[in-house]
């Protein structure tokens, strides 16, 4: 058992990723600030200080809130991080690429809070419900998903999304986190379009995007396939992204999986 003196009493989020997973191991209790993005996800921290996030983090935000740790999580801007670390505060800096980093993450934060067990059931419960989709899908027909994280430019989702993406029953079109372009996209004419941007919440102008790029050609706009998810599904990556694998599934599978309700359909 952790020794109760040694754990972090009073915490900083810097990225609703942290926020969320603390909220997952009944550790809300003990953040003492976090960033607009995390009240947008985590409606429970409403009233929390404010402080500016991982990309824009300010010492003297971070100090007046008198941490013992402060959690912050990619993007980073070189800036950011050397302001956190001018505050002398203990830093745990989370760069994950892939579902097993978000497990790992969430592991490694819930020993830091002495709620391990909660941890591994948390990590446990992710697993088994993807692995529930994953064989509801094992047999249906692979489409190809364009999947967007953000527009100008064209970004395709990370790869944890990409893995999500191929759970729920489709084919990532793309390299995950790479730059692309409209006529790269139309060449592939793939079966389905998501856009989740982030910040953007659920508020991409689908419509607008197919007009700009010349996409009304393609078999997804042509299908009435192309969707909006709300940017914490698929880009805060947490327990937060199990929301965004059955927002996927209904989206590249109707045929087999509910709409979610907060998915946006052009």
């Amino acid at each position: 058992m952790p020794q109760t003196d040694l754990l972090p009493r009073r915490i900083v989020s810097l990225q609703p990723s942290a926020t969320v997973m603390l909220k997952t191991l009944g550790a809300l209790d003990r953040l003492v600030a976090c960033t607009k993005y995390c009240v947008d996800v985590c409606p429970e921290v409403v009233g929390q200080a404010i402080v500016a996030d991982s990309w824009t983090a300010q010492s003297a935000q971070i100090l007046a809130a008198q941490p013992d740790l402060v959690i912050a999580s990619v993007p980073y801007q070189l800036e950011a991080v050397a302001e956190i670390l001018k505050t002398g505060v203990p830093f745990l800096g989370l760069a994950p690429h892939s579902l097993g980093d978000v497990y790992k993450d969430l592991a490694m934060i819930a020993r830091l809070v002495g709620e391990e067990q909660r941890g591994t059931d948390a990590i446990a419960q992710m697993q088994q419900q993807i692995e529930t989709v994953r064989a509801k899908t094992v047999s249906l027909q692979k489409r190809k998903v364009y999947c967007e994280e953000w527009g100008k430019p064209m970004i395709h989702s990370q790869q944890w999304v990409a893995e999500l993406v191929e759970v729920a029953g489709g084919t990532f079109v793309g390299k995950p986190g790479a730059h692309s372009d409209p006529k790269t996209i139309a060449a592939v004419d793939p079966d389905v379009i998501i856009a989740a941007w982030c910040g953007a919440g659920d508020r991409v102008p689908l419509a607008k995007v197919v007009e700009q790029r010349d996409w009304s050609g393609l078999r997804a706009v042509k299908n009435n396939r192309v969707y909006c998810l709300p940017d914490e599904f698929l880009n805060t990556p947490a327990p937060t992204l199990i929301e965004g694998l059955h927002a996927l599934a209904g989206a590249i599978h109707p045929e087999a999986f509910p709409s979610h309700p907060r998915v946006k359909q052009l």
